[in-house]
Formats: C-alpha cells, structure tokens, sequence
C-alpha cells in the first residue's frame, strides 16, 4: 500500500495528498502515518512547499471528518434507540445506556475531539459519534482543525526534516499506533468487564 500510495501523491501533487487525507479518514487502514512524512520530504526534492502540503492534507482530512460526521448525523439517539429495541437484549445495552453515552459525549465531547485527532483509527471515527450526538458542527469544525493541524504539521516536518530517511518515522510511528490499539484494547476489556459486573449485580439485587 505505501508504494501506491507514495506514486498516487508523486504524481498528483498537492491534489493527491488532498484525496490520500480525504479517503484516511473515511478509509483509516490508510495511513497518515506514511502520507504527511512523504509529503514533507516532498518538499525537498519537488516544488512543494511546506505550507502547500500542511494546508492540503488539513483541508483533505476535514473533507473526510464532515463526511463522517454526517454519516454520524444519520445514526441518531433516537435510530439508536430504536435498534436497541430490537436487539439491545443481545449485547445488554439498554436505551439508559445510550442516554448516559450521549450525556457524557455532551459533556466531554469537544476536548474528546481535539485530543483523538492524534490518536490513530481513532482519530479518523471519533467523527461518527460527534455526529451522533448532535455536536454543534461549528463548534466540531473548530477542535477538528486545531486536532488535525497539529497532527498534520508535526508530522510534515518531521519529513521535511529527515528528507530521504522520511521512512524512518513511519517506522516508529507504527510502535506508537501498536502501543495505542493496545492500550485501547486493553481499556475496552476493562470498561466491558466493569460493565457486566455492575449488570450482574444490579440483577442478582433485583431478584
């Protein structure tokens, strides 16, 4: 995949890093982990600038963060509800659930946005449920900018800066996203098993 994607933003230039950005956020297996770092060290041998790239790959993810955001819009409290309804029984998940999700989304939503724009996977679908809670879309445009200039710009120089040995951050980039799934793996076992117990208690006091 890095090849194709390293040939696609040769050839396309500043409109190819816009379409690679657009497509790793609605699409995360893509990684920006490899798209920013090459864009930087594009800046040294084509007439790309730094800014040129910064301002594309920001304006490419924010595409794709609308898009998600959106499709977040679609997927309601209220849909959500409704399949609860029907299969909620399955996974134990009840419309008090989702009310307390969305609460807390409410309440934390905002800064949740900012700090996951520099979390891999998690930095592109944190967008779907912005969406599903209603957050402001100006508001969510506004922590999704500051999250993903950030990201966007440290990683574009580091490129710039190591030039030929770009590949070199991927690699430790790639540590830094293993460290993070497991780290997220690890926390969804946790709040799952947490979850289940207070359930269990909750119906053994109940019975």
């Amino acid at each position: 995949m890095q090849a194709w994607i390293t040939d696609f933003m040769e050839q396309f230039g500043y409109f190819g890093i816009f379409l690679m950005l657009a497509f790793e956020n609605i699409f995360p297996p893509i990684p920006s982990e490899v798209i920013l770092p090459f864009g930087g060290f594009m800046t040294t041998t084509t007439s790309l600038t730094i800014l040129g790239v910064i301002i594309a790959a920001t304006a490419g993810s924010l595409l794709g963060a609308v898009i998600l955001y959106y499709i977040g819009r679609l997927l309601d409290v209220s849909r959500l509800e409704k399949l609860v309804e029907r299969w909620g029984g399955l996974i134990r998940v009840t419309k008090k659930d989702i009310h307390k999700a969305d609460a807390w989304f409410d309440k934390y939503g905002y800064w949740t946005v900012l700090f996951c724009r520099m979390v891999p996977l998690v930095r592109s679908l944190i967008s779907i449920p912005a969406g599903m809670s209603g957050m402001k879309f100006g508001v969510f445009m506004i922590f999704t900018t500051i999250g993903t200039l950030g990201w966007n710009l440290l990683l574009v120089l580091i490129g710039a800066a190591l030039g030929e040995s770009w590949e070199d951050i991927a690699m430790y980039m790639d540590v830094y996203s293993n460290v993070v799934y497991v780290l997220i793996a690890g926390g969804l076992v946790i709040l799952g098993f947490l979850y289940f117990r207070k359930r269990s208690r909750r119906m053994n006091t109940e019975g």
